[in-house]
């Protein structure tokens, strides 16, 4: 019975990292053809904020320079249970600033639940809401792309996610790899092949009239991942903007890397109890596959997890009978070309991105990075009912003069 249940669970394992393969073959080239249009559309331009007062500034700046009518574009800081000065930064700055007191409702998705309902009760309408974090920084076409793309149909639009501060340590590198190898290799395909991209957390456009419909309603701790599936589920599929940037900070240390990424597993894991049998069911029925994809893409914390034990029963000498155990990569040894062909597609990635060459030396210790998702993963399992939203710190303030004079560099 054990040797026919490890054989199944390997064989899926393997269908799916051949499937994520698979997808990678459409990521190696660009259509670089859209069509461009005067600006038409007005954005509601959200921050999210919570105790962000030395980095709050830098973003707001950045955001007031956008090579976009200022008029048509208004700034608004949501100051989530802030016990700072974010509140009094933001007014500094000339922008509005929307104060939050709920201790019990904590997070970013209830915070943006409670704002698009003040939103739509303003004077002002705007066409778009657009979501930053507030250790952003944009790029100064940013808000030009998002209306070609609203202009040309696009309800839901998610800006390519790179990271501001790739070079401050060893897992600040790991995390820019993983964002170069998810905008090549997991983003462009789906987009070239007209599936639903994800939503990423900041960066993100939506048609304002569509939220107003459907609203929010995501307040799961990956209200991103959340969202995504809804609107695929509701028949929308939200599109990928390559060239809009949008730089995210990242954690210094493993240990606030690992917090952030165990508050991460834990949301997929809430969100794919939630989606996964519904979005697979639609999509066999419906026969979309953009739904199946979806529900794929919902379950990647339990391919991590399962990835995990079935690797500790192989690998690990005396936790069971070998004769109980059947090893699929050792029958069929073809397969372990799938993993070996995806880390050697990293290198491919930084390549095609145009990354310094000082990134590709974070590939020898990327592995490590990518082992610790097991143990963060695993434990993220055991933990999936714990809600409890942390904060992630910012403390060091990056303009985006910077981060242009080092990506050239």
């Amino acid at each position: 019975m054990l040797d026919n249940v490890m054989l199944g669970l390997q064989i899926v394992l393997a269908l799916i990292g051949g499937y994520q393969l698979f997808l990678t073959f459409f990521g190696w080239y660009r259509r670089r053809k859209k069509v461009s249009y005067e600006p038409q559309k007005t954005f509601a331009v959200l921050i999210a904020a919570h105790n962000e007062e030395q980095v709050i500034g830098a973003l707001i700046e950045n955001l007031k320079n956008l090579k976009y009518p200022r008029e048509m574009y208004d700034i608004m800081v949501i100051c989530d249970n802030c016990t700072d000065r974010t509140a009094e930064i933001a007014k500094e700055h000339g922008v509005y600033a929307f104060e939050r007191k709920n201790p019990d409702l904590r997070g970013k998705g209830y915070a943006i639940e409670w704002m698009l309902k003040k939103l739509w009760k303003l004077p002002r309408s705007y066409d778009a809401v657009v979501m930053f974090d507030a250790d952003n920084l944009v790029s100064p076409d940013y808000l030009l792309h998002m209306n070609n793309d609203l202009c040309s149909g696009s309800k839901v639009i998610q800006a390519y996610l790179d990271t501001k501060n790739p070079q401050d340590s060893w897992v600040t590198a790991c995390y820019a790899i993983s964002y170069y190898f998810a905008n090549r290799f997991w983003q462009l395909p789906r987009t070239n092949l007209g599936l639903a991209n994800y939503l990423g957390g900041t960066g993100m456009c939506f048609d304002a009239r569509l939220l107003k419909e459907v609203g929010w309603g995501a307040t799961s701790l990956v209200e991103d991942l959340e969202f995504s599936m809804r609107c695929v589920q509701l028949g929308v599929k939200p599109t990928f903007n390559y060239d809009a940037r949008v730089y995210d900070e990242k954690p210094l240390t493993f240990k606030a890397s690992a917090r952030q990424r165990l508050r991460w597993m834990q949301g997929h894991f809430d969100v794919c109890r939630k989606y996964f049998f519904p979005l697979l069911w639609q999509g066999i029925k419906e026969r979309k596959w953009t739904k199946i994809d979806a529900a794929i893409y919902s379950a990647n914390a339990y391919n991590f997890f399962i990835a995990f034990i079935v690797a500790v029963l192989l690998w690990i000498p005396g936790i069971l009978p070998q004769t109980m155990v059947v090893n699929l990569y050792e029958i069929a040894p073809v397969i372990n070309v799938v993993a070996i062909a995806i880390y050697l597609l990293l290198p491919v990635a930084l390549f095609q991105e145009k990354v310094t060459w000082k990134m590709y030396g974070y590939l020898i210790v990327y592995p490590i990075y990518m082992i610790s998702w097991w143990p963060i993963t695993s434990f993220a399992f055991f933990t999936q009912t714990n809600k409890k939203w942390s904060h992630t710190k910012h403390t060091r303030v990056i303009r985006f003069d910077e981060v242009q004079s080092k990506q050239a560099g």
